[in-house]
């Protein structure tokens, strides 16, 4: 393919069982999040968890496709670990993608030669519910438990004297081996 540029990539229609998107049955009150390829998650996952936030959004979906589909799987994942209790179906879908190619240096005579190529690009869509879903619906996983956060021990807290900084304070509570009586004669 060194000898060929691309032309143009016309985008057919989605091979997938649904007739009508991913999630026919879906309220019209869902926010419907399209991940591309240079997306932002931090962006995706700001505009997402204010759009759940409102009590009127009880659902919300997240698509991608090709290379989007590992940030697809990712936003809906944080977005899971932020909101309990939500609902997750996933669907996987296929879009025929079709790029024509053109060869590079088109001799004096030589006609332009062209390529076509058909590709068929896995995407995900992933539907984020409030509500309960069908748990019989295949790609259903009900909301996980909430994880606790694991236990961490106390740190002791040593109390500082006026001046001293957190640095200096925790520098002296180093433990220093201890001088034994023959070591200050000696000089490095």
């Amino acid at each position: 393919m060194e000898n060929f540029r691309k032309v143009r990539s016309e985008e057919g229609p989605e091979v997938s069982g649904a007739g009508a998107g991913p999630f026919a049955d879906l309220a019209p009150g869902a926010v419907h999040m399209r991940v591309k390829e240079g997306s932002k998650i931090r962006n995706l996952l700001a505009f997402a968890t204010a759009s759940m936030a409102q009590p009127a959004t009880r659902a919300i979906v997240f698509s991608g496709c090709g290379r989007a589909a590992t940030k697809t799987v990712t936003c809906a994942e944080i977005l899971k670990r932020r909101l309990a209790g939500l609902h997750q179906v996933t669907r996987l879908r296929y879009r025929s993608v079709r790029e024509v190619w053109q060869s590079l240096p088109p001799g004096p005579d030589h006609p332009p030669a062209s390529l076509s190529v058909l590709k068929n690009v896995p995407g995900l869509a992933i539907l984020l519910s409030k509500d309960a879903l069908d748990p019989c619906q295949l790609g259903y996983q009900p909301p996980g438990p909430r994880p606790s956060l694991p236990s961490l021990p106390a740190a002791p807290t040593a109390k500082r004297g006026p001046g001293e900084s957190a640095a200096e304070g925790s520098a002296s509570k180093r433990s220093q081996p201890e001088p034994r009586p023959g070591d200050e004669d000696r000089t490095a």
